[in-house]
């Protein structure tokens, strides 16, 4: 069987920024050929967080595809993105790991991926820890709540 390859956690912060390493680990496997099936780019956390940043996001991505380390792509971000204090960073970061379903569709796609989990364990949903963030989603799907 092989191992499924995840990038890292949306709570791993870089530069106090959520989502970012996870952004850069989700353009390498990508392009690696190691995952496909995750929202990418233009959907999701990836969209909030490169609208958050000011940067466009297929410049990012070649420019992760370039090489370099997260601090280097953290220094170009902060070089080419908008210019944010760092209560901007803390406060969105906050913001975007307390994110839940806002509606019932929201709801409804919550559950979904939730089911989506318990499927993969063949276990019920109501055997899952308890959830509510869709940053816990994530987490319950790739094995680390």
């Amino acid at each position: 069987m092989t191992r499924q390859n995840f990038p890292r956690s949306p709570k791993a912060l870089l530069g106090g920024i959520a989502h970012l390493g996870r952004l850069i680990d989700k353009i390498r496997l990508r392009h690696a050929g190691q995952i496909q099936d995750y929202n990418y780019i233009t959907i999701g956390f990836d969209k909030y967080l490169v609208d958050f940043l000011g940067v466009d996001s297929m410049v990012f991505e070649q420019r992760v595809l370039s090489g370099g380390t997260d601090e280097e792509l953290l220094a170009w971000v902060k070089t080419n993105g908008r210019k944010l204090s760092n209560e901007e960073i803390v406060q969105w970061s906050k913001n975007l790991l307390a994110s839940g379903p806002k509606d019932e569709a929201a709801r409804q796609r919550f559950q979904g991926r939730l089911e989506e989990v318990a499927t993969k364990r063949g276990v019920p949903v109501s055997s899952l820890p308890s959830v509510s963030t869709w940053a816990d989603v994530i987490e319950l799907d790739e094995g680390r709540l």
